[in-house]
């Protein structure tokens, strides 16, 4: 077995330097040197086992378990030493034929119908809240954040990417907007005190989301034209001038696709804008790691752009604009592990080390994916016409700075005055 392992490390295209010890106390080195340096250690025969047959998905649970060890460098560099040189290619031989399989299955149990979504949702986003708020900034952004300038912590990034899009969108006064996806409220909310839009309507599958969302509204005195419903897509009625969705569509499926932007565009006022904002992939369709899906998120799926396509261009939607933000979801998740990792006893004290493992693995992996392999953030902007959003992207550098001016007008005053003007000074 020693011998079987060493080989497999040898023929995988590993960056760097990779020290494996095996459980009967042999050690190897592999890689081509020209990158970190790093130790781990298999607890016993049966992990081995599990790694060379199957280690996208064991590699994972053999770390959540505690039974691999990293006894030098960090998980963000074996990430690096495993996935750099190949970038995002299998390093092991026996992931290949494990990616087809998965690949043919996927597409036999590709159905994420609302009682199966709902699940899934609950899987992931009902964990405690406290636990998000350990890592999270503070308005509670679970999505790529939009490092727009050099030097920007957390908050300030995914207040950038808040601004971005409403920009894009250019969102404003008399505006009504469907935010699908909602998470805890923080867009809808910007979207109304600071866009000033008319009103937000935002939907989740998250009980836990939904009742954090809908207490920030009637604590921010916006119940009013902010409203929150524990909703599936499929269920919405109405018609909206402005639909957002970010990191949402991750969750829809293939099989959805469809459906999903002939129910956007049925939604969408014939002059209206949709943005969505999505996780994606720059290479082929492939399923998603099989860690993942099967530990954080269940039933999700990363699409291309070929996948997405035909079911806008299906739907009648025309697409205005595709931006590809690169490496600034790496970021995000690198601040995202380094505050959890900074709180790790709160953690522990609401799970327990294993479960802190397995998030630790989640966070460093999914880093690894932006930053070593070919996952990106897709914000395709989408309208019904052809007339709708000016011809040149220099409107949203324009709407930006209007909307940071707001931001710091609304931030230079105090609570309760905040609560009478909202909504009532829209002005650049």
């Amino acid at each position: 077995m020693d011998r079987i392992l060493e080989w497999a490390f040898a023929v995988s295209g590993l960056s760097g330097r990779l020290t494996v010890t095996t459980a009967s106390g042999y050690r190897f080195d592999a890689g081509d040197g020209h990158g970190p340096e790093v130790a781990i250690r298999f607890r016993d025969a049966a992990a081995e086992r599990a790694a060379l047959l199957d280690p996208e998905l064991r590699l994972g649970e053999l770390f959540t378990d505690g039974r691999l060890l990293i006894e030098g460098g960090t998980l963000p560099e074996l990430m690096a030493v495993l996935l750099a040189a190949n970038h995002g290619s299998p390093p092991f031989p026996p992931v290949r034929g494990h990616g087809l399989a998965r690949s043919l299955l996927r597409r036999l149990l590709d159905w994420n119908g609302p009682s199966r979504a709902r699940r899934n949702v609950a899987r992931h986003y009902d964990l405690d809240e406290r636990l998000y708020a350990l890592f999270l900034d503070a308005d509670r952004q679970y999505s790529c954040a939009y490092y727009a300038a050099p030097g920007l912590d957390l908050d300030a990034a995914q207040t950038a990417k808040k601004r971005h899009i409403a920009a894009k969108l250019m969102a404003g006064p008399g505006h009504r907007v469907l935010d699908i996806g909602c998470g805890w409220g923080g867009f809808a909310l910007y979207l109304a005190e600071v866009a000033a839009c008319e009103s937000v309507r935002g939907i989740t599958l998250s009980t836990e989301q939904h009742g954090a969302a809908f207490a920030r509204a009637r604590a921010r005195g916006l119940s009013d034209r902010v409203h929150f419903a524990l909703e599936d897509y499929r269920a919405v009625r109405g018609s909206y001038d402005r639909i957002v969705s970010v990191g949402m569509f991750e969750h829809v499926g293939p099989a959805h696709y469809d459906r999903f932007f002939r129910i956007c565009r049925e939604r969408l006022a014939e002059d209206g804008v949709m943005l969505l904002h999505t996780i994606g992939r720059t290479g082929r369709p492939a399923a998603t790691n099989p860690w993942i899906t099967r530990y954080i998120f269940p039933g999700g799926h990363l699409p291309t752009l070929s996948e997405m396509m035909p079911a806008i261009e299906g739907s009648g939607l025309v697409v205005n604009d595709v931006e590809v933000l690169r490496l600034h979801y790496a970021a995000t998740l690198s601040d995202w592990r380094a505050r959890f990792l900074a709180r790790l006893t709160e953690a522990e004290r609401l799970y327990d080390a294993r479960f802190c493992r397995m998030w630790d693995w989640y966070l460093a992996s999914a880093e690894a994916a932006f930053r070593h392999e070919d996952a990106v953030v897709f914000q395709v902007l989408l309208t019904r016409r052809n007339d709708v959003i000016p011809p040149t992207r220099g409107y949203i550098a324009r709407a930006e700075r209007r909307l940071r001016r707001r931001e710091a007008k609304l931030a230079s005053i105090g609570d309760a005055e905040l609560e009478l003007r909202i909504g009532l000074d829209a002005s650049p």
